[in-house]
């Protein structure tokens, strides 16, 4: 028996509540990301790229509507407006009342389990009766993922060091070349100038020592 893809709302006024989708996905996309910014640091070939955070993972895919009855020898086509059921998909963009915030969702199908909420929903209509009603439609959907808190807490970039450490200066090095190194922030290389009494950056000189401070 196929297993049906179901999209779980996790919380707000309509949760605990399961969509389950009319057909599987034929396929879907999952993207990463993540920001970084440029320096240009005097004395280098070229700027510094440095990690700002990790961007939300997106989940893409397209889901398909069909409530078209064919015809019969008897019976004249029929089905009744799949844009019932499409709209159960797009109310997931709106905000809750109790929430003041879209709800959080969980799309299972499975191996995949995604948590996040829904960010773009786009509805085609593909099949219509006599009448004008829609009984085909697929809706291209769009989930962004959401860190928790407590989570995002666990997960920091870069630690500070815990004590002092000393290094030595090597030719051609330069104090922000030990602030990226230690801290991950080019920019700290004002804290360590401030640390090692330094007025001048660029007057530095192979093999003095520095020291490098705990944050």
């Amino acid at each position: 028996m196929t297993e049906k893809a179901i999209i779980e709302i996790l919380d707000g006024s309509a949760a605990p509540k399961k969509i389950e989708v009319m057909f599987n996905p034929a396929s879907y996309n999952l993207s990463y990301g993540a920001s970084y910014s440029e320096k240009k640091i005097a004395g280098l070939d070229g700027p510094v790229s440095q990690y700002i955070a990790g961007e939300s993972m997106t989940l893409d895919m397209t889901l398909y509507f069909d409530t078209y009855i064919p015809p019969t020898a008897t019976e004249e086509e029929s089905g009744t407006s799949v844009a019932e059921k499409t709209k159960r998909i797009s109310d997931l963009l709106f905000i809750d009342g109790s929430l003041h915030r879209p709800p959080t969702v969980k799309f299972h199908w499975g191996a995949l389990q995604f948590k996040g909420i829904v960010t773009s929903v786009k509805e085609s209509y593909t099949m219509f009766l006599a009448d004008g009603t829609p009984v085909r439609a697929h809706v291209d959907i769009t989930f962004k993922s959401l860190l928790d808190a407590d989570t995002a807490k666990r997960q920091e970039p870069f630690e500070s060091p815990d004590r002092t450490k000393v290094r030595i200066i090597h030719e051609k090095e330069q104090l922000w070349n030990y602030a990226w190194q230690e801290y991950g922030d080019v920019e700290k290389w004002r804290t360590i100038a401030a640390a090692n009494h330094i007025m001048n950056p660029l007057e530095i000189e192979a093999g003095m020592e520095i020291t490098l401070p705990a944050l």
